[in-house]
């Protein structure tokens, strides 16, 4: 006998049930027969909330946008944590994850086809992030830990840069490019904030790679 349940818990099982399948198989080996096994539904219920595969994988980036935005928000806000650390933490919390397809995620989005798509979430990090980083550059102002007349237009050219420069599709890069990208955005960063000196270089061993000398 199935369970009668309420559309919006119905329809994050199904989510659920999407992460993981979605993650262990990929998502062009991934079923709707599957899904439908592993949730325990006819599969006039997965219609009746899901038009087809690719809308529930648009439903997980928009969950995963939420997701990560809202950890963003929590941080920025935590004002026990010292504003250089909490700018560091919040923009850790702004990478796509959360779960065990985020790999199929941004494989997905980055397909020719999902062209729209792609642009749908840079354009939701452009305008969910800016505000909320540039929040923490206005308490960090405050404290004299930066000195800029445009805390949010230099966040937004810096989400910019980052969500396309390091985005992984939009300019190929080898590893040490990669490494070499990234300090040179930090040090820039650091200009464009009138931040001190190496003050943000932690972002650079957080990606895990630069050094700290060619700061000029």
């Amino acid at each position: 006998m199935r369970v009668k349940k309420e559309a919006e818990e119905r329809r994050n099982e199904i989510l659920d049930a999407a992460d993981e399948l979605f993650g262990k198989k990929g998502f062009d080996s991934t079923s709707t027969n599957d899904l439908l096994e592993k949730v325990g539904i006819a599969r006039g219920t997965l219609y009746h909330h899901f038009k087809s595969k690719e809308d529930i994988m648009d439903a997980l980036i928009e969950r995963y946008n939420i997701r990560i935005l809202t950890a963003a928000r929590e941080i920025a806000l935590d004002t026990s944590i010292p504003v250089i650390e909490r700018l560091i933490r919040a923009v850790m919390a702004l990478n796509l994850g959360g779960g065990s397809s985020s790999k199929e995620i941004m494989e997905h989005i980055h397909k020719p086809q999902n062209a729209l798509m792609h642009q749908k979430i840079q354009k939701s990090i452009i305008n969910g992030v800016t505000p909320i980083l540039a929040g923490i550059i206005r308490e960090g102002t405050g404290q004299g830990l930066f000195s800029t007349p445009y805390p949010y237009e230099s966040m937004e050219m810096i989400v910019i840069y980052a969500n396309t420069i390091f985005d992984g599709d939009m300019v190929p890069m080898t590893g040490e490019e990669r490494t070499s990208r990234i300090g040179a955005f930090i040090c820039n960063v650091e200009r464009l904030l009138g931040a001190q000196r190496g003050s943000l270089m932690e972002v650079v061993r957080m990606f895990g790679g630069g050094d700290e000398e060619g700061h000029e």
